[in-house]
């Protein structure tokens, strides 16, 4: 009988222990320092750059607060206090969170309370520790070797400075170097898929390791909206670095592929058709800010030389007609114009390795390629002397 009462007193604890239900989250938090005012829980939108959104709001009493809610899937959130610098990142996730908000210095502030929280919070603490000794070694580095270096730049030795650049690197690397090892050795933390997408972002990182870090993060992880997103971007990284290692350099030199598109009155043009003593090759798009400030100058160009043997076939990255033509229309450009609209997707500009717009061939009359991505005057007293010859 002893037995059964204490079974069920142990049971009435473990319930009185839970604060919420199932699926949803409480944030109760004290500020150090702050009698009343108010607390706002944030998360930050989903494109880049464009700040954060109010979750909830809750006033502070006593130093106190308090916020409930229904949970989805883990989360990085902030709290923000209400007149004060510096938000605590923190995420949301079913269970008690607790949050010792550090208003004078916010990064102080503790979380703890359910897995992912006590996660990041050790991630941090060891973090912080790593960064203070980083920043020491770097003042010994530089004090060490100030001379050195100044004496290398004077005698332009680049052996030295190649040497002390690769050791500056290598002392950088422990804080990288333990997140990711971080997010190897903790496959079901929250913040192990959001290092893993930092890992992605850095361009210094193989897309194949980033893929391995993905692959080791646990099931709950990969299958989450976040998740499945990053999979998708990591999916699109690498089939950009395989086409652009597929993509063919042309050169000065080089013979330009001859090529065959559409005309925006659906006319078949190719590039053998058009070519004339010298030849531009101009690939642009409605959309493209830099070639439409250019096109005035292609224009008066084109005016100008068009009669001495100038001509120029432009190939269009849009996607949509009607767009194509206003641009046309409104930069008044009369020569020969081509696209097969499919954007980045253009078979034509595959073929010529353009990565970027405006981007500029410049051939002669035998299609070989002369100049690249000239624009303004220089693009002028190319083809005038050409011209000339």
């Amino acid at each position: 009988m002893k037995k059964i009462i204490l079974t069920l007193s142990f049971i009435i604890t473990l319930i009185s222990c839970k604060n919420v239900a199932d699926g949803e989250y409480e944030v109760t938090g004290t500020i150090k320092g702050v009698k009343t005012g108010t607390v706002i829980l944030e998360k930050q939108n989903e494109l880049a750059g464009m700040g954060f959104t109010p979750v909830d709001t809750v006033k502070i009493v006593d130093g106190k607060f308090s916020i409930k809610g229904k949970a989805g899937e883990p989360e990085m959130h902030f709290i923000q206090v209400e007149k004060y610098q510096g938000k605590v990142p923190f995420i949301l996730e079913e269970g008690s969170i607790s949050i010792e908000v550090d208003k004078d210095s916010i990064f102080k502030s503790k979380i703890s309370g359910t897995y992912n929280n006590d996660e990041f919070n050790s991630f941090n603490q060891e973090t912080a520790k790593l960064q203070k000794g980083l920043q020491k070694k770097i003042m010994d580095f530089q004090m060490k070797n100030m001379a050195k270096i100044n004496e290398a730049r004077k005698t332009n030795d680049t052996a030295i400075i190649n040497s002390l650049t690769k050791e500056f690197k290598a002392i950088q690397k422990v804080v990288p170097d333990y997140m990711y090892s971080y997010a190897d050795k903790h496959p079901k933390a929250y913040i192990s898929l959001l290092i893993t997408k930092s890992k992605l972002n850095n361009p210094d990182n193989k897309l194949e390791d980033v893929e391995k870090s993905f692959n080791k993060l646990d099931e709950s992880l990969k299958k989450s909206k976040e998740g499945k997103k990053l999979l998708d971007n990591i999916k699109e990284a690498i089939r950009k670095q395989k086409e652009v290692s597929e993509m063919k350099t042309l050169n000065v030199g080089d013979k330009a592929p001859d090529f065959s598109a559409k005309s925006p009155e659906g006319k078949m043009i190719s590039l053998k058709e058009s070519l004339g003593k010298v030849t531009l090759i101009d690939f642009w798009a409605s959309w493209c800010g830099p070639c439409r400030s250019e096109n005035p100058n292609v224009v008066a160009t084109y005016s100008q030389l068009h009669s001495k043997g100038l001509n120029i076939i432009g190939v269009s990255l849009d996607e949509k007609l009607e767009k194509w033509q206003e641009a046309i229309a409104k930069d008044k450009i009369t020569w020969a114009q081509v696209s097969n609209l499919k954007g980045w997707q253009d078979p034509i500009a595959k073929s010529y390795g353009v990565m970027q717009i405006p981007s500029t061939f410049l051939v002669d009359a035998n299609g070989v390629i002369i100049a690249k991505d000239l624009r303004g005057d220089e693009l002028k007293k190319k083809i005038e002397e050409v011209l000339s010859k």
